[in-house]
């Protein structure tokens, strides 16, 4: 019996290797993004930061929603080397790069209503939007580069290739501090500049990637591959699953602008409150999404291999992980508020008020720690109906009548517990159906997720 429970939980060095891994290149993006932020702080024209803060909220949330491309890759790929089908990671690969290039190329033809609905909705000063207009302009071009890298990035976590993927990060991550020197500090170019250094990061990130797909795929191989990338069930399939994970990511993004437009008519501290607890929030996001991320990646070569067994152990050291994560943040930030929030802000009388509703973290972050792990574990058996349709419920259910309730009110509180329900119904949701994804035979489990993507269930 021991035995049997130390071969269920073999995985364990990869599992926490993976996670490391993720972890750290997630960690260094919003690094980087704060010294590039640190070098226009420095400037003469406030303008300059404005305007870029201003656009990356835009790019922010046009990449998070296509982010979808990178999450559908993972699993597909996943499950392919859990069943040794090298064609058919390849084929994988190859399909989700055209797509990938074919929403590229869309944001680039789509770029000026993109730029002009954005800013509307963004707001700012004329001054300011001029510099974000700057950026926006430079940036835009990384597109194409920025979609394949999701591909590519997704695709080598999904063959436990994190070191690619670290140093694929770390390379991106160290260019674009020193093009931002050089081309703020140095040459003067300002918000431009800011956005041509991110723009020149994603294709040096691109070329990164490509010669390690060169040394780690043969000529032949991919020749012969490519002969099959456009069939039309491949493509079916792909198509099928990133629409649903695409609806998924609109409805999540949708509930968290709500929430802060709701909290910016609550008044402006209680707007500064909810914006410095979010940061703790996103925070926790990076740090569960790492963890997440080597979930999909190994639950989906189990399923694969349709090691079924192997299943339950990986959920469960995912949910601890992830819990010990989110609860150890949002414990420390309770206890000790001021200390915490005195990092982001000197504002006192912020900090000084903020313990009224930090203890809403709790079920927050603790409740999405579960959530985020079982929206990986999902997407490692390629369920993007079930993603779907459980975020579209905890939308509807849980999130949106207490948000009412909350603008009725006029409650903070009612509002962060609006943002705990939708947490919770995901989870609850999730929850339930994870049994019969246990007890299934590893074989109709692999039929099933295969049904399911192409849509014919």
């Amino acid at each position: 019996m021991n035995l049997t429970i130390s071969n269920q939980y073999n995985f364990l060095g990869r599992f926490f290797r993976l996670a490391l891994a993720n972890t750290v290149s997630y960690i260094m993006e919003p690094l980087a993004g704060l010294i590039s932020v640190a070098f226009l702080g420095h400037l003469s024209d406030i303008n300059q930061l404005v305007g870029v803060a201003l656009a990356t909220v835009l790019f922010n949330g046009i990449y998070a929603i296509l982010s979808f491309v990178r999450m559908s890759t993972t699993g597909i790929t996943a499950q392919a080397v859990g069943r040794n089908d090298r064609e058919e990671v390849l084929l994988t690969g190859l399909r989700n790069v055209l797509i990938a290039v074919g929403i590229g190329l869309l944001i680039l033809v789509l770029q000026y209503p993109l730029r002009e609905v954005g800013f509307v909705l963004l707001g700012g000063t004329p001054e300011a939007k001029a510099s974000a207009f700057d950026y926006f302009n430079a940036r835009i071009w990384a597109a194409p580069a920025v979609m394949i890298n999701f591909v590519l990035f997704g695709w080598f976590l999904a063959q436990e290739m994190s070191g690619k993927v670290l140093l694929m990060s770390f390379v991106g991550n160290t260019s674009n501090v020193l093009l931002n020197y050089l081309f703020i500090v140095r040459w003067d170019w300002g918000s431009t500049g800011a956005g041509l250094s991110q723009g020149i990061t994603q294709y040096l990130v691109l070329l990164v990637g490509l010669i390690f797909l060169c040394l780690q795929v043969q000529w032949q191989e991919l020749k012969t591959a490519a002969v099959k990338v456009f069939q039309k069930s491949g493509f079916k399939s792909a198509f099928t699953l990133s629409g649903n994970l695409f609806v998924a990511m609109i409805v999540t993004i949708f509930c968290f602008n709500i929430f802060q437009d709701l909290s910016s008519n609550m008044g402006t501290i209680i707007f500064a409150e909810n914006t410095l607890m979010m940061q703790l929030v996103n925070l926790n996001f990076y740090l569960i999404e790492a963890v997440s991320l080597a979930t999909e990646s190994l639950s989906g070569q189990f399923v694969g291999k349709k090691a079924n067994e192997q299943l339950m152990p990986v959920v469960g050291v995912s949910v601890a992980t992830s819990l010990l994560l989110g609860l150890s943040i949002s414990l420390l930030t309770v206890f000790f508020p001021e200390n915490v929030f005195g990092l982001l802000t000197d504002h006192t009388e912020v900090t000084e008020t903020i313990d009224i509703y930090v203890r809403w973290l709790l079920p927050v972050m603790g409740i999405c720690s579960i959530a985020y792990i079982f929206d990986g574990y999902f997407l490692a058996l390629t369920e993007g109906h079930t993603v779907r349709n459980v975020t579209l419920v905890a939308m509807a259910a849980g999130f949106l009548p207490v948000a009412l309730g909350a603008v009725y009110f006029h409650s903070n509180h009612l509002l962060w517990f609006g943002l705990s329900m939708f947490m919770l119904v995901k989870a609850i949701m999730y929850g339930v159906q994870l049994p019969r994804t246990f007890r299934s035979d590893p074989e109709e489990v692999t039929l099933k997720t295969e049904s399911q993507v192409t849509g014919l269930n």
